[in-house]
């Protein structure tokens, strides 16, 4: 099941944010370290925002996958919005989590009034993912060389966008 994340969701969502952060730390701008003395409240805050929706997939009652859509607050960039934050626990993967996430924040984005088109980033060796993006759509535009650092390994990002 996918629903939209909200206050109540904070100490779950926190918990699997930070398993992403210690699980895939390539696949962040951010670093555990950086995130595990964050605040629920940090989250509650968040997923009342008129900006930014966070969904969840459940399984069981229990949180086993995230991703986040902004909206770009600048005039010129309203039609775009970004997502980020797309994480899904190890064992639960393979199963459409992923899947079921990404085609709810799309959902989400054409509803949305003047949205033509929705981006992201992932790391170029991350198959798994480019392939489940490549099938709902998305067109890598191009790559950014060494766009994180991690333990004085460069890893380059593909740059898509979706079209709505």
């Amino acid at each position: 099941m996918i629903k939209r994340l909200v206050e109540q969701d904070a100490e779950n969502y926190l918990a699997l944010r930070l398993e992403a952060l210690q699980n895939s730390p390539e696949s962040f701008g951010s670093t555990y370290e950086e995130e595990k003395d964050h605040s629920v409240d940090k989250y509650k805050t968040r997923f009342q925002s008129q900006d930014s929706f966070t969904f969840g997939a459940f399984e069981d009652d229990i949180l086993v996958g995230i991703i986040t859509l902004v909206k770009e607050p600048r005039i010129k960039l309203r039609h775009r919005m970004s997502i980020v934050a797309m994480y899904v626990s190890p064992s639960k993967r393979g199963l459409g989590n992923g899947k079921a996430l990404m085609n709810e924040a799309i959902r989400t984005a054409k509803e949305l009034e003047g949205v033509e088109q929705v981006y992201l980033t992932v790391v170029t060796t991350n198959k798994s993912a480019k392939n489940l993006y490549t099938s709902l759509g998305f067109e890598t535009y191009g790559i950014e060389k060494r766009a994180l650092k991690l333990d004085n390994r460069y890893f380059d990002e593909d740059l898509m966008v979706l079209f709505l």
